[in-house]
């Protein structure tokens, strides 16, 4: 919780430069929101909007969904033939998010939503605190949206570690095709554990016919292994191993890091959602996005290699400076090595992320 936030401020290496990617994701999935607005408009017809943004993050994103939500419930308001209603929206991410960037763009969100969309009344405040617990009171909550936020964990899975002492997935920081059946098993345990947190969480939270749109990092193979889930964290590791090999980080700091993330199956997430008996699925998209389909927002030409390195540093480098203890130096050395690695990667094949989009209704109660 207190190590789980991406790179603070506006400088080169920051989340604020290097997150085009997650911003086309948003972009993507917003016909997704658009229906679900729509029906929460249609169906409840509230005149005071509960909204959350789990996962807001800092940066130009963090307002982008705030943004496009607010647009769509003006036009769907007016299509309809309703009043726009009040909007209370909640921005939601750890406690050690960059907030007070947030904050600083408040006043042009109120300008554009007064201006541009018609909207008066409007009231944007932070929340910090895990979504895998509740955060909001009873019933509050018309419509619930987070992007590129559920594939992160609570917390590192436990049993990663033998009775003994000795760290079951060496030399990796995630799962992998070499990695044990009881790693992935470990990982599989705690999505399970967080993800069915998460919805009775929501589920008291929100109203009933109430919209929930989920978008995340996950996978469409069964295995959870599949190149599409986890091959970003095996050619880290391998930069990592590089920079052991010369004695430049230890060995065993990378025998014990394993990353807080899971990559789920649509399957998996049904499943969860089927134990719960809350929520309805009302639809699952997928789609694929290259890996190096954002980085740097300076515009400069660079390599596939270090767009990625550059998004993945952004989002990782806290977690990596509390665990590995690096330098600046050496941290610029290992995303470097990762940058080369990943373009001898795309000399033979272009990787590609799954995102899954999937819409979910609060059963009538």
């Amino acid at each position: 919780m207190h190590v789980l936030h991406m790179n603070k401020g506006e400088d080169e290496c920051s989340y604020a430069k290097n997150s085009l990617l997650q911003k086309k994701i948003i972009s993507v999935g917003s016909s997704v929101v658009e229906a679900a607005i729509f029906n929460v408009l249609l169906e409840v017809q509230p005149k005071s909007m509960g909204v959350a943004d789990l996962g807001c993050s800092s940066g130009p994103n963090s307002l982008t969904a705030v943004s496009q939500i607010a647009r769509m419930v003006n036009a769907t308001s007016q299509q309809i033939g309703l009043p726009v209603p009040e909007l209370r929206v909640s921005l939601n991410d750890l406690p050690g998010n960059d907030f007070n960037n947030v904050f600083k763009s408040l006043p042009e969100l109120y300008r554009k939503m007064k201006e541009e969309y018609g909207i008066e009344d409007c009231f944007v405040w932070g929340l910090p605190g895990s979504f895998y617990g509740s955060l909001f009171p009873a019933c509050s909550l018309h419509f619930v949206h987070s992007s590129t936020s559920i594939h992160w964990l609570s917390q590192v899975p436990l049993g990663l570690v033998s009775s003994g002492g000795t760290h079951l997935n060496k030399e990796r920081l995630y799962i992998s095709k070499s990695s044990s059946m009881s790693v992935v098993k470990a990982y599989q345990q705690q999505f399970h554990e967080d993800f069915s947190l998460f919805l009775k969480s929501r589920a008291k939270e929100m109203v009933s016919r109430g919209r929930m749109v989920l978008s995340f990092l996950g996978r469409l193979s069964a295995n959870p292994c599949a190149d599409e889930a986890c091959y970003h964290w095996e050619l880290l590791a391998h930069a990592l191993m590089s920079l052991a090999l010369e004695g430049l980080v230890e060995k065993e700091k990378i025998d014990s890091f394993n990353a807080p993330y899971y990559a789920p199956s649509p399957q998996e997430v049904k499943h969860e959602v089927e134990n719960d008996g809350s929520f309805v699925i009302e639809g699952v998209e997928a789609f694929k996005i290259e890996w190096d389909d954002g980085g740097s927002s300076d515009h400069v030409m660079i390599s596939s290699g270090n767009r990625v390195a550059k998004t993945i540093r952004a989002v990782v480098e806290p977690m990596f400076e509390t665990h590995f203890h690096l330098g600046h130096e050496l941290m610029d050395e290992l995303f470097r090595r990762y940058a080369k690695i990943i373009d001898d990667c795309f000399t033979r094949k272009k990787m590609k992320y799954t995102n899954l989009v999937i819409s979910f209704t609060r059963k009538s109660y």
